[in-house]
């Protein structure tokens, strides 16, 4: 076997094990999952304000992982801040985590009136989002914490509003 083919060889069996990893990563979306501890984590908001997941104790979370640069991120918005005034009194809470730097985030709140804290992670958030098991390290994430500060479903890439009532539904119907 020449150099060429050699080469042509390990370039297809390097695409087929990436091609074959990311299907089995991609099969983790829409996981329904359970951790063993509450989930806790602190960022600061666009006013410098440390910001405990633990304020929010009780309630049904969204955490939604997002860049201003992810077109997905951005088409999310609006459906989340739509859901937020919806069932807010309910006890869902969104919490959106900015995995860059505060500028960008500054400037799209100040286009988009987000009704829901938005925290700013930098890149500690994408540290976060694979603890959470964002194995693909796809933008958007979303993670759902139930009333007990457990996680209970994760979706790497965009969610559809369809789908996130689907999972949040019971979980804001139990009390």
């Amino acid at each position: 076997m020449n150099k060429k083919t050699a080469l042509i060889l390990l370039v297809a069996v390097a695409a087929l094990t990436a091609g074959l990893m990311t299907q089995r990563a991609m099969r983790t979306t829409g996981d329904i999952v359970e951790t063993a501890k509450p989930l806790d984590f602190s960022f600061p908001d666009a006013s410098d304000k440390m910001q405990s997941l633990n304020q929010w104790h009780g309630k049904v979370l969204v955490i939604n992982f997002w860049a201003t640069w992810c077109a997905p991120c951005l088409k999310e918005i609006p459906e989340f801040i739509k859901l937020q005034a919806e069932y807010q009194d309910r006890g869902l809470q969104f919490i959106g985590v900015a995995i860059e730097d505060k500028q960008p985030v500054l400037d799209y709140l100040q286009r988009i009136a987000v009704n829901y804290p938005v925290l700013i992670a930098g890149d500690a958030g994408i540290g976060l989002t694979q603890q959470l098991g964002n194995v693909i390290g796809a933008v958007p994430f979303t993670v759902v914490v139930d009333r007990n500060g457990q996680l209970v479903f994760r979706q790497p890439g965009e969610l559809s509003a369809d789908k996130l009532l689907e999972v949040v539904t019971p979980l804001i119907a139990a009390k």
